[in-house]
């Protein structure tokens, strides 16, 4: 099957619509990452998260067969900022702008406000994914020149995509998170056998503390009412209130998600005397579970431990799914079981005189990001010492 050179740029992805963009996303090769369908990023667009007012100007890519069918896309914004994207390339804007330089805008490819690997070349299964992947990307830097952007980044691009993207001339960059593995666990027990006794003894505590002082409620699905988002929301506000200054997502988009996602969204919440007092937003793909966000409008011991790590644990080992991803940052995941794993972007920067350096530093982080890495296992690693698979109950 041919494809057409010419790529199409659509300001809202609507234009491309559901059925021709998931055809792309819901390839089989994607595991059905949830943050790349199109109710989704739809979503982002109609509740006014993702749009020009906001720095994220949506400048979708389509690349048609020669039967003018959507054969690939790419999900591609025209930024002018940096927030909103757990890949920090606040330093280069910094040093390119001392130097006389106008960093933005920039063009990103990405899942906004989701630091979540996941396909960013999104090509349909019969289709030849090198030549659909070359169009994407000439699209990409094409509308790059056009618009005058520093450059074009990728923000957490799988594996097999970064590789691709140096091979055609990106700068290639590693970062690092903490997921959970699922090695074959029965049930939550079986997960505890597997650690040292001082992190089993740790954990069940936390964990007893934390459901003494409120109750725990896991929902999906049409379980989830307006009451659930609006009790979360308060919780998602108060967090982005003391964190970052101005949360990015609206009331509007939640009500959005429970409309057209409930089965893939996975709510946890605490409620004490009645009242909700903690939430956790995970959203669940094909073979992870992503947690989101968190808030709480009331301090309770361990109760954040046990509402993103331990349930989302729980759910997974109960719902066969392979690991579970708990977003950005924080060391203290370790001793939760959750090890330290790469994450990937790959970088275009358009004027030489920034490229080159931004090159070598990328090569130097590399190399300290895998060190950091072996180094976090090797020394804080939860588990036993031979952590051999279990699915027992641990004593």
């Amino acid at each position: 099957m041919s494809l057409k050179p010419a790529v199409k740029v659509s300001r809202r992805i609507a234009e491309i619509g559901r059925e021709a963009w998931d055809a792309c996303a819901g390839n089989p090769d994607y595991a059905a990452n949830p943050f790349i369908r199109f109710d989704f990023l739809n979503a982002l667009e109609e509740a006014n998260c993702a749009v020009e007012r906001t720095g994220w100007g949506p400048q979708h890519i389509s690349v048609e067969d020669d039967a003018g069918r959507v054969a690939a896309v790419m999900p591609l914004y025209l930024k002018s900022h940096s927030q909103g994207e757990y890949i920090f390339d606040h330093a280069w804007a910094d040093a390119y702008e001392r130097a006389g330089g106008r960093y933005y805008p920039k063009l990103l490819s990405a899942a906004p406000f989701v630091p979540a690997t996941g396909a960013r070349l999104l090509v349909r299964p019969d289709v030849d994914a090198g030549e659909a992947r070359a169009l994407l990307l000439g699209g990409a830097l094409t509308l790059c020149e056009r618009y005058g952007a520093s450059g074009l980044n990728i923000n957490f691009l799988t594996e097999a995509e970064w590789r691709w993207a140096g091979v055609h001339g990106m700068g290639l960059r590693e970062g690092q998170q903490y997921h959970w593995e699922n090695r074959g666990y029965a049930d939550f027990e079986g997960f505890l056998g597997a650690l040292s006794s001082g992190r089993r003894k740790t954990i069940r505590r936390e964990r007893r503390e934390a459901q003494g002082q409120a109750e725990v409620v896991c929902l999906t699905g049409a379980d989830i009412t307006e009451e659930h988002w609006d009790a979360f929301f308060g919780f998602y506000m108060d967090t982005g209130a003391r964190k970052w200054g101005r949360p990015y997502l609206t009331r509007a988009f939640f009500s959005m998600l429970g409309e057209r996602m409930a089965d893939q969204v996975l709510l946890v919440l605490a409620r004490r005397e009645g009242r909700w007092i903690a939430g956790a937003l995970n959203l669940i793909g094909g073979d992870c579970l992503y947690g989101r966000h968190w808030g709480c409008v009331e301090e309770v011991p361990f109760l954040h431990f046990e509402l993103c790590y331990y349930q989302a644990i729980e759910w997974a080992i109960d719902h066969g799914l392979p690991r579970v991803e708990a977003g950005a940052q924080g060391q203290h995941k370790i001793a939760r079981g959750y090890l330290p794993r790469p994450v990937y972007s790959a970088h275009y920067i358009a004027d030489p005189m920034l490229r080159g350096p931004v090159e070598r530093f990328l090569e130097q982080e590399r190399v300290g990001v895998e060190q950091e890495m072996e180094w976090l296992e090797e020394e804080y690693s939860p588990f036993k010492a031979d952590p051999a698979t279990t699915s027992g109950s641990a004593p």
